[in-house]
């Protein structure tokens, strides 16, 4: 079984990241990017335009960016296998990796395997459908979109996050409708009084969505009334799915210690995690931003972090 200096879990701005940092820094990083358990280069491979990455002043494709900072990374050194890593073993040092095709030890490892937006199954908002195409999970990454812009716009939630998003989307839209399925805002007192309170929202009581449709892009929804049962069928143009994200983190099997909300837990001002030697970047543990930029800044702190740590333990020159 080989042995190699750092691991990096995960791809997306902070694994690249992290890969070009500690392959400039001569660790010589075997990166695992993932396949089955989510497209390598992680949420951005599902997004069309991004406008608020810097250096692209004409906004970039989620994909191609990706394909930039895989490179970029590879360019340093850095091994890609493009494979999910299944289990992994922090029990003893150096650490076990296990890969779908690979096994390896790691004396130190960087788990940026980023979190999953929570959807609801419903026809029209799926892959392939209008994902992406005016459906999405982060007002804050595509709100801003021409597609959005002076449109009616659809939050579906009722918690801090839904109205956080609605209130964002406040920006944009030329209306922002908040759908609940219940009587009541499931958000702190406050958030959602902003919510109710702001003249461009209108929150939709006992409704559910039930259909997206349109023609290259969304065009409309269906709701209905969760008490009564009647559809209606209203011109939209964006859908906001806000009913949370899960961080991608059932693989290490409880090892490293966790938020109340799943999230690894990180020592404050830096990306060290419960386990010494293992650090964490990016969404796997940061629930406030989710970012890619701020992704990838989590990605340059973690492979510092990792390469002070490999150098006090007496492992690096």
């Amino acid at each position: 079984m080989q042995k190699r200096k750092l691991v990096i879990i995960g791809s997306g701005p902070a694994g690249y990241t992290a890969a070009i940092y500690a392959a400039r820094a001569n660790l010589e990083p075997l990166l695992y990017e993932g396949f089955f358990s989510g497209p390598a280069g992680g949420q951005l491979m599902t997004t069309t335009d991004v406008e608020n990455y810097p250096g692209f002043p004409e906004g970039i494709m989620g994909p191609e960016l990706m394909l930039l900072c895989r490179k970029q990374a590879e360019r340093f050194g850095t091994e890609v296998l493009t494979e999910d890593v299944t289990t992994v073993d922090l029990s003893y040092r150096p650490f076990k990796v296990v890969g779908s095709k690979t096994e390896v030890e790691a004396e130190a490892l960087i788990i940026a395997t980023g979190a999953t937006a929570n959807r609801l199954d419903v026809e029209g908002t799926r892959d392939g459908e209008f994902w992406q195409k005016g459906v999405t999970a982060c007002a804050i990454c595509d709100g801003a979109a021409p597609i959005f812009r002076d449109k009616e716009l659809y939050v579906i939630g009722g918690g801090d996050s839904a109205c956080e998003e609605a209130i964002f989307l406040t920006k944009f839209g030329s209306k922002v409708f908040l759908v609940h399925r219940r009587d009541q805002l499931r958000a702190s007192k406050i958030m959602a009084e902003r919510a109710m309170k702001h003249p461009k929202i209108e929150v939709l009581w006992n409704h559910v969505l039930e259909k997206v449709e349109g023609d290259d892009i969304v065009r409309s929804v269906t709701l209905k009334n969760a008490q009564s049962a009647q559809t209606q069928k209203r011109d939209a143009s964006g859908v906001f799915f806000a009913i949370g994200f899960n961080p991608n983190t059932d693989f290490l099997d409880g090892q490293l210690e966790l938020k109340e909300n799943k999230y690894l837990k990180v020592t404050p001002g830096s990306t060290t995690t419960s386990v010494e030697g293992v650090f964490a970047a990016g969404d796997v543990h940061d629930h406030i931003y989710r970012q890619a930029v701020s992704a990838a800044g989590d990605g340059c702190m973690a492979a510092l972090d990792a390469e002070r740590w490999l150098s006090a333990q007496g492992l690096i020159d």
